[in-house]
């Protein structure tokens, strides 16, 4: 095997193996209840944030509220399900 079939081998196995596999899921009560959504790689925690009105100069600050929501391990299948989190902050 040649220094040029090594790096064609190599480069088609990175390309398997960084293809992103994108799924439906849905948000489950919260503020963002019925929100549909696509997630890639099954994340354990997404983060629903809405932005918070100022009531005065905040030196270019943003504030956001933010909302935790958990994958529902049992749901195997699309659409993957996601409950907000009561302890959310």
């Amino acid at each position: 095997m040649g220094y040029d079939n090594f790096r064609t081998e190599t480069t088609q196995r990175t390309q398997q193996t960084t293809e992103t596999a994108w799924e439906v899921a849905v948000l489950d009560g919260g503020p963002a209840d019925g929100v549909r959504m696509r997630v890639a790689d099954r994340p354990s925690v997404v983060q629903v944030t809405y932005p918070c009105e100022l009531d005065g100069p905040a030196g270019g600050a943003h504030v956001d509220a933010l909302y935790v929501y958990r994958r529902d391990l049992r749901v195997k299948a699309e659409p993957l399900r996601y409950g907000v989190d009561p302890a959310s902050p």
